[in-house]
Formats: C-alpha cells, sequence, structure tokens
C-alpha cells in the first residue's frame, strides 16, 4: 500500500515477464492460475532471488513483501508451512548469490505464526536477518519499530520520527 500511495508499484507483469519484478509469491504461479497471465515464465525461487538482487543493485532501496509464510501459518498444515519455508530458503539462496558487496541485506518479519501452525499469530520473537555492510549496526535493532529508523539512517537520511517504547506483554 506504500508503493502504491508513493507511485512507486509499477513494476507488473511485463516486468515480471523481463524479470524486473518478483512476485510477492516468489515464483509466478499465481499471476498464471488466478490472474490470467500464462504468458509469463516458469521461474525457480532461486531466479527470482536473483532477479531481486540485480533489482536493488539498480537502487538506493528495495523493499521486497512476501507473505506465503503468513497464508501457510493461518491454514495450519504443517506440509504446507514447510513448503513456504523451502521456497524461501532456495529465493533466499538466489539472492546472496547475486547480492554485490556493498549491498545490505535485511530481513525482517512483524509476527510469528509459522512456528506453530496451530495459531493464528505467536508471541515468540521473530526472525531478523543482516547481510553485508552495516550488519553491525543492524544488530541494535530489536523490534519492528527500529526498522524506519535504521533505514533511514543507513540511507543517510533525517530521522524525525521517535522510537516507539518497547511494548509489555
Amino acid at each position: 500500500m506504500a508503493a502504491i500511495g508513493a507511485g512507486v508499484l509499477t513494476r507488473h507483469g511485463e516486468a515480471l515477464a523481463a524479470g524486473e519484478a518478483v512476485s510477492s509469491e516468489i515464483v509466478n504461479d499465481a499471476w498464471k492460475e488466478q490472474l490470467g497471465h500464462s504468458e509469463l515464465p516458469n521461474i525457480s525461487p532461486a531466479e527470482a532471488g536473483a532477479h531481486l538482487a540485480n533489482i536493488s543493485g539498480q537502487n538506493a532501496l528495495t523493499l521486497y513483501a512476501h507473505y506465503a509464510t503468513d497464508t501457510a501459518g493461518h491454514r495450519g498444515q504443517l506440509p504446507g508451512g514447510v513448503a513456504a519455508l523451502e521456497r524461501v530458503d532456495e529465493f533466499l539462496g538466489g539472492v546472496s548469490d547475486q547480492l554485490g558487496p556493498d549491498m545490505l541485506l535485511l530481513i525482517a518479519s512483524d509476527h510469528g505464526n509459522l512456528e506453530d501452525v496451530t495459531l493464528s499469530h505467536t508471541t515468540n520473537p521473530v526472525l531478523g536477518i543482516a547481510s553485508g555492510p552495516g550488519t553491525e549496526r543492524a544488530s541494535t535493532i530489536r523490534d519492528i519499530r527500529d526498522i524506519c529508523p535504521f533505514v533511514l539512517d543507513m540511507l543517510g537520511i533525517p530521522n524525525h520520527y521517535p522510537v516507539a517504547p518497547p511494548v509489555r506483554t
């Protein structure tokens, strides 16, 4: 929604076909099966990861949202969760194989749920991974609200947004 509001969500079917975009599901299956874009190529998660790394190399900041792991967790079936994680694993392999040495990869989640598919969302700590330049600075991230100030700092943009106090649970 942020990308739509900012007018920068401009990569659609043509860009997917050219390898200049990555579907939120990583592969193009839903675009082909549910949206009727049968002309899109079959793509492996590793190829999609390589595409994302190449796209990222052309921009100061690239955001990618993936939610199939969340969907798998909500469906409450372990095989679907395992399949979603295997796809993400292959995708991240493709990203890291092509990511330039001067690029920071930051992975964050807003909540847990896939580690226990019998619950909607869990209160467990969530995945956070950083790789590349800035990794040491990323170690200060303690919760999802720290992501924006961290990214602004990495981009050299003054941060006028206070970090929210920790939520007590």
